[in-house]
């Protein structure tokens, strides 16, 4: 058969669907290049013109969803009439959706393994990038307003952004819990340090204790739901 010809763009977008999910139903450890590229029909010099590693494929999946969620937020990010507080904590409640968790922590739960913490670190870099210009906005709004206090609204954002990823052990704990008894624990311990980060991010803005809403009752119960105990 004659060898279709196809934009580099949309090849790379079907590298991502299939490496998304063969990802979701096998995780990403399981999942190797050659089961990207047999789905693909692609050589394996092909693969590596689009993407140096499986590393480089997990990476630009997170980017993709992460682009997805900004376009979610968009809403938020540009409905009048908000202050800049209102505005960040619907960015956060959105930012909260819990109905792709399934697939994510199949999908990205290797990450959270003690030998791929650098893998995990280059991931959460990337969505950084993606998430911190409207964030930078949120916060430069809350500065002319004189409800924030930042005297470079971009560095502040990005240290509201880096507290993210200081969950890693937390999450890490949940996803080794074993049975119901550890399970509860770990969902606390994870609810536990999202109310904490809430209130560093408040005094990072100079906001009363409270004032930032990272977690709510039940969230960390509905973001592990899938997750089963032996």
């Amino acid at each position: 058969m004659p060898r279709v010809i196809k934009h580099p763009e949309i090849r790379r977008e079907e590298l991502l669907d299939i490496s998304a999910r063969l990802f979701a139903e096998r995780g990403y450890e399981r999942t190797t290049v050659e089961d990207v590229i047999r789905q693909a029909g692609l050589s394996k010099g092909a693969f590596y013109y689009y993407y140096p590693s499986k590393d480089a494929l997990l990476e630009a999946l997170a980017i993709r969803i992460a682009d997805a969620a900004l376009a979610r937020l968009e809403p938020v990010l540009e409905a009048p009439g908000l202050t800049a507080v209102e505005r960040l904590n619907s960015f956060l409640v959105q930012g909260r959706d819990t109905g792709d968790a399934a697939t994510a922590l199949v999908t990205f739960e290797s990450v959270f393994r003690p030998d791929n913490i650098v893998l995990y670190h280059r991931l959460h870099a990337a969505v950084t990038a993606v998430m911190l210009p409207p964030l930078t906005r949120i916060v430069e709004q809350g500065v002319a307003e004189g409800s924030m206090h930042s005297n470079h609204p971009r560095t502040t954002a990005e240290l509201v952004l880096l507290l993210g990823a200081t969950t890693h052990d937390a999450v890490a704990g949940l996803l080794a819990a074993r049975s119901p008894g550890e399970r509860s624990a770990a969902i606390a311990a994870f609810e536990s340090r999202l109310v904490e980060q809430g209130i560093a991010v408040d005094r990072i803005l100079g906001l009363p204790d409270g004032t930032v809403h990272f977690t709510e009752p039940g969230f960390g119960e509905a973001l592990f739901a899938s997750r089963s105990t032996e």
